[in-house]
């Protein structure tokens, strides 16, 4: 029978899509055609198990299939799960919106926690920020689905996703690969593993890719007319290139059989424009007709005003793992050190009137320092692993916003002419937990999880804000609150979790979960509520002197897992019940600098089914499919104190009712001079909304959130490849075409509404066009 490893970071199962070309165990070239799927080994609990025997939904997929799809960073998995939606963040490239089980941070700035944990190689990526960057040599990515508080903690509220790279192998090999496609894309790709000397490994591996916009710009014809006296002048060239470099250097130190160090080095930068806001709707200004520009279809040209726009993302991370085996025992330590530079200048109403311009730069760094224990007592029947972390970090952002910037018409009455605002903040982040999880085998059949983590932190923040006009006029200190101005924020969280499971066979498991999330809380830097200080607010920033409190979910889920027809079906099959508490929703009013307020307004029930299946009828096909039912439901919603329950009448963002995905792998032909290979992909995501706005507007100028609602969107990707072309000695060479979005799906995917104070302007941001190319490659 076949066997295929997969080894994940620290908790969970996996249902693994396994792809033809798969890196299954050496006993593959002996197993029948007829074999199936195999049974998929797991060391999800840092011990090698059967995927189907491991009682949490956890979706992955391995280096093959994410190489046949030119899979490199997480903006580009769509869905590789059900009920988890991956969105790159309204204006930006570099910044993600993950979305699992209804939970998602919609709002990027520095001083949030997104609702689901990154992870590379174990080491967390804590912010929004900076988290879409390549990799080249990825072994899998796993995505858990539900709270994961027990062994990854914090800000794992809907989930975790874990980037996994491939290791040293202590023999010489790699690969090399050159992809070029339409808007002139080039991608280069390298993979170097080194022959060991000694007890040393290293591994290096990098990516540079280039490409020209999607969107191409033009002078508009109005400019330099007596019809258009407030344009400026126009920006040239293309919106939405590319340009990114990444690499990692990889060290292996093994002096003994039992004891194992893992260096790694990651670097990533990226220096390009921004995607482009697209005006889809807005209200007229005087001597600004926006009106005439909003258009809800996607544009492939557009014009601008002449401000540089570009957004720039350098980050860089050391790691450090030990791992010491000790008989039964195994310890490990997981020290981590990441850097980020971040900056970005956008045009935010789409036209070549200067109405909008924001820029922020962020410096962030943080280290984390883990240490685990893992093992086996009583006869095997107790496995567990126990562990400590601690994190610290440091956040600022600089935002220089401009607001009507080509004429001088009262705009905000506290500042009178055209708006200019700097509006920065920073804050300090120290974390601790504790946690444990055994597994207790009842009786053979029988089993019970459970697991706990406890967790304290602590927060601070600084703000200044200052406003002025574009007459030359020194601006004018509003708020300028320093770190120690207002108390720290501090909190602690006690987050068990319980499952029991029982096999009734080796092909029929099925389960039962309770798991509580937790989401931190903290303070909202963007804060624009300047009131008189009083006694309880000394500074007059309300929302400072009043952190939002963390945000909690106690999570029902049951499970079945079942491999079916001899082996050639895997199906499993999950629904979970989900219990929202102090639901943390930014709230973008775009009022003083484009600001949001942060509320606890609300308390939630989510629920939802999840079906994945893996089938293999012949050995040369492969197809793997997921859909999923979402219904998120307000219980509560207070939004201003003292007000009226609104829980019937507010969106739930990034929710899609219905999600689902169908691909498949074929070998068509095989011999001597190689093997000729089809793959597809296509992803479904039915309608959802991105803002928890009024669903039926309860006075003029309220945010409408039918307004930024996407229709949803169905992608079909396709790729043909002749590969294990023998070249030269062990050398194998490999060409594909390939397109993606092959149906030119429109609808956008994410949006802006600034509001009745900017007139309703709002803008829209789609997905890439199709692309398509030709990939060739060796590997050694």
């Amino acid at each position: 029978m076949k066997k295929l490893l997969v080894s994940t970071a620290l908790c969970g199962s996996c249902l693994f899509a396994a792809m033809p070309g798969v890196a299954f165990a050496q006993d593959e070239a002996a197993a029948p055609a007829d074999a199936g799927i195999g049974e998929i080994i797991v060391t999800a609990q840092k011990r090698a198990e059967n995927i189907q025997n491991v009682p949490i939904a956890i979706s992955a997929v391995s280096g093959q299939f994410l190489e046949s799809r030119g899979i490199t960073s997480i903006d580009s998995l769509g869905a590789i799960a059900p009920n988890v939606k991956i969105e790159r963040a309204p204006s930006n490239k570099t910044i993600s919106q993950i979305s699992i089980r209804g939970s998602v941070t919609i709002n990027p700035a520095i001083t949030w926690e997104p609702a689901v944990g990154l992870y590379l190689d174990g080491v967390y990526i804590a912010k929004a920020q900076g988290s879409i960057f390549d990799v080249a040599d990825l072994e899998r990515v796993e995505v858990l689905r539900g709270p994961q508080g027990t062994l990854y903690g914090r800000n794992a509220l809907a989930g975790a996703v874990n980037l996994v790279t491939k290791k040293p192998s202590g023999e010489l090999g790699g690969s090399a690969e050159i992809s070029y496609g339409n808007f002139d894309a080039w991608r280069g790709k390298a993979v170097l593993d080194l022959p060991a000397m000694g007890p040393l490994s290293v591994k290096l591996s990098g990516q540079i890719s280039k490409r020209d916009g999607f969107i191409k710009l033009s002078n508009d014809p109005l400019y330099g007319t007596p019809g258009a006296p407030l344009m400026s002048s126009p920006l040239e060239g293309r919106m939405a290139d590319l340009d990114s470099k990444t690499g990692m250097v990889q060290v292996r130190f093994e002096p003994t059989d039992t004891l194992t160090f893992d260096y790694s080095f990651d670097y990533s930068k990226f220096d390009q424009r921004p995607d482009y806001g697209q005006l889809v709707a807005g209200g007229d200004f005087p001597g600004i007709p926006l009106s005439d520009y909003a258009q809800r279809d996607r544009k492939s040209s557009t014009h601008l005003n002449k401000d540089r726009l570009y957004e720039r993302s350098r980050s860089y991370g050391h790691s450090l793992t030990a791992a010491l085996e000790l008989g039964d025992i195994t310890l490990k330590s997981i020290t981590a050190y990441r850097d980020l530079k971040w900056n970005d200048r956008i045009d935010l109403d789409g036209t070549q009137y200067d109405v909008a311009y924001t820029g922020r730069d962020t410096d962030f760094h943080s280290f984390s320092q883990e240490l685990q224990a893992t093992g086996t007592v009583w006869d095997d029947r107790v496995n567990f692993v126990v562990g400590a972390f601690y994190y610290k970090e440091k956040a600022e952002t600089l935002g220089t916003q401009r607001f009507f910037g080509a004429y001088g018409p009262v705009v905000d009455p506290k500042v009178g002419g055209a708006a200019v605002y700097q509006s920065d903040y920073g804050s300090h982040t120290k974390a601790w937990a504790l946690y444990a999880q055994a597994d207790i085998r009842i009786t053979d059949p029988l089993k019970l999880t459970l697991g706990a983590r406890y967790t304290e932190e602590k927060k601070d923040i600084r703000r200044f804000f200052a406003a002025g006009t574009t007459d030359g006029k020194p601006l004018t200190t509003v708020v300028d609150i320093g770190y120690g101005d207002v108390p720290d924020a501090k909190y602690s969280n006690f987050s068990p979790a319980a499952t029991l499971s029982y096999e009734f066979d080796r092909n029929v498991n099925a389960y039962a979960r309770f798991a509580r999330g937790f989401k931190s809380g903290g303070f909202n830097g963007e804060t624009s509520d300047f009131r008189a200080p009083t006694a309880d607010c000394p500074t007059g920033a309300f929302e400072l002197c009043n952190p939002y409190r963390p945000e909690k979910v106690d999570s029902y889920e049951i499970g079945l897992k079942t491999r079916l027809a001899g082996g050639k079906v895997i199906l499993n099959l999950a629904a979970f019940w989900d219990e929202h508490k102090d639901i943390q929703l930014s709230v973008f009013t775009a009022k003083d600098a484009a600001s949001s307020i942060v509320r606890n307004a609300a308390k939630a029930r989510i629920r939802g089914i999840e079906v994945e299946t893996v089938l293999r009828p012949v050995d040369a096909l492969t197809i793997n499919a997921s859909f999923a039912y979402l219904d998120a439901k307000y219980k509560n919603y207070i939004e201003t104190a003292g007000g009226p329950d609104v829980s019937d009448n507010r969106a739930f963002p990034h929710t899609p009712k219905y999600t689902a995905s169908i691909g498949a792998d074929l070998r068509v032909a095989e011999g001597d001079w190689g093997k000729f290979t089809l793959n597809g992909d296509l992803n479904y995501v039915s309608k959802y909304y991105t803002f928890p706005y009024a669903l039926v507007p309860e006075f003029d100028g309220q945010q409408d959130a039918h307004n930024t609602r996407s229709k949803g969107r169905t992608i079909v990707n396709l790729r043909a490849a002749v590969g294990e072309i023998p070249l030269a000695g062990d050398v194998k060479g490999e060409v594909s075409l390939w397109v993606r979005n092959l149906t030119k799906e429109n609808n956008a995917t994410n949006f802006i509404d600034f509001g009745a104070g900017f007139n309703g302007l709002t803008v829209g941001y789609f997905p890439d066009p199709r692309t398509y190319g030709i990939t060739a490659g060796i590997k050694f």
